[in-house]
């Protein structure tokens, strides 16, 4: 069998009372509702403290997160938590796989490939690259500190505006109200100007530009040309 398993990823469980509900409260995404969804966890200014996505399991939810973010993630959960009986925690006898071809297709884009959860095995090669190229970011480094929506995740399935209330919702809904988006991050051929993260050994970098800027290396694939050619208002 192909090795298929995400080595920079790992899982958070989330079990007892009521965690759905807990988490409900907290991120963008429903995670009321079918499951998995990419979801964020904002500042209460709307600013990417962390992504994730979010699985379900019986009662518990699984959060499929950065590896070097996870235990971050452990310790703002628990400051949300407070006296609930909650239970948060890496579980390490569950790993994350990706595959480019599969059924269980990743929540932010079908282009992405197939995403599923199980037992590790060998690590997966190629994922770095197919993500990049197809302008999906992901990641402290790529996200970190930018406005969600900048993150383009209206577009990637990232965002309820129908939910009800997350952290960091006012500025969100707002900017989504008035269908404006000034910046954005995008995924460009070699480096630039603004550049957030670099990928020498794949020739590309991620950075933060004014939409009306678009740097003539940029890589648009068809989810985000469609979106630069939608209409905006002030």
């Amino acid at each position: 069998m192909p090795a298929t398993t995400l080595t920079d990823r790992v899982i958070v469980r989330l079990s007892g009372e009521d965690v759905r509900g807990f988490v409900q409260g907290l991120v963008t995404s429903d995670v009321t509702g079918p499951l998995p969804v990419w979801a964020g966890l904002l500042t209460p200014q709307g600013k990417c403290l962390f992504d994730f996505i979010v699985w379900g399991e019986g009662d518990d939810l699984l959060l499929d997160c950065e590896a070097a973010a996870a235990d971050d993630l452990v310790k703002r959960l628990g400051i949300y938590r407070l006296r609930r009986p909650i239970t948060i925690a890496r579980d390490p006898a569950v790993a994350v796989h990706w595959s480019v071809d599969g059924e269980s297709p990743d929540p932010r884009l079908a282009d992405l490939g197939s995403r599923w959860l199980g037992p590790a095995d060998e690590a997966t090669e190629g994922w770095l690259e197919h993500r990049l190229r197809l302008g999906v970011c992901e990641g402290r480094a790529e996200l970190g500190d930018l406005l969600w929506l900048e993150c383009n995740a209206a577009e990637l399935n990232g965002v309820s505006f129908t939910k009800g209330c997350f952290v960091g919702q006012e500025n969100t809904a707002r900017m989504n109200w008035r269908q404006k988006v000034n910046r954005r991050l995008f995924v460009i051929e070699g480096s630039g100007d603004r550049v957030r993260t670099a990928y020498p050994e794949l020739g590309l970098s991620v950075v933060h530009a004014r939409v009306e800027a678009l740097p003539d290396n940029a890589i648009l694939p068809g989810w985000l040309e469609r979106t630069l050619a939608q209409p905006t208002t002030a």
